[in-house]
């Protein structure tokens, strides 16, 4: 059964739009870096902490913004996805818990790869490794954990959106 649902997972399009939306998401900041070869982004550069730790780098802004979507907000939805296949309805709470697992598991895969980037020294056109350090690991966990909600917020969103562009195109006519 498990493998059936997994098989769904794959061919569910809400599961690839986030894989493949957030993926763009969290390559957008890597390109400007390497394009510009400057490690600090022109927008949020002007956020940035005056200090800085192994475990919390200075580009936290950019961080919590990229990996609410990559990782972390990719797999949430991709355990709920595969949760909803495996047996339906879901609870709130298992719903959550259901994203919670999806987060850290594709935390704990991006992190492996990050790690194996990392371990090679593959430097970037701004002199630094372009692979992330083990030492922030922890906080991109921390960081998947509260990801579970971005689909929620990207939903409300969109609706509210969508909302909008009805309300003013009636009023148009």
């Amino acid at each position: 059964m498990s493998l059936k649902a997994l098989e769904n997972t794959f061919r569910s399009r809400r599961f690839w739009v986030w894989q493949i939306g957030g993926a763009l998401i969290y390559a957008v900041p890597a390109t400007i870096r390497l394009a510009t070869g400057n490690v600090h982004l022109p927008i949020l550069s002007a956020f940035m902490p005056p200090w800085t730790t192994p475990f919390v780098p200075r580009n936290i802004v950019e961080k919590v913004l990229v990996n609410a979507f990559f990782p972390g907000g990719a797999g949430a939805v991709a355990g709920e996805v595969f949760w909803r296949n495996k047996r339906q309805p879901l609870s709130r709470k298992q719903k959550y818990l259901a994203r919670l697992g999806g987060a850290w598991i594709e935390t704990a895969v991006w992190s492996l790869f990050q790690f194996i980037g990392y371990i090679q020294n593959i430097n970037g056109s701004y002199g630094g490794n372009l692979f992330e350090a083990p030492y922030v690991f922890p906080l991109n966990f921390t960081l998947a954990a509260f990801s579970i909600f971005t689909p929620d917020v990207v939903s409300f969103i969109r609706k509210k959106l969508v909302n909008t562009y009805h309300r003013l195109r009636s009023k148009k006519s």
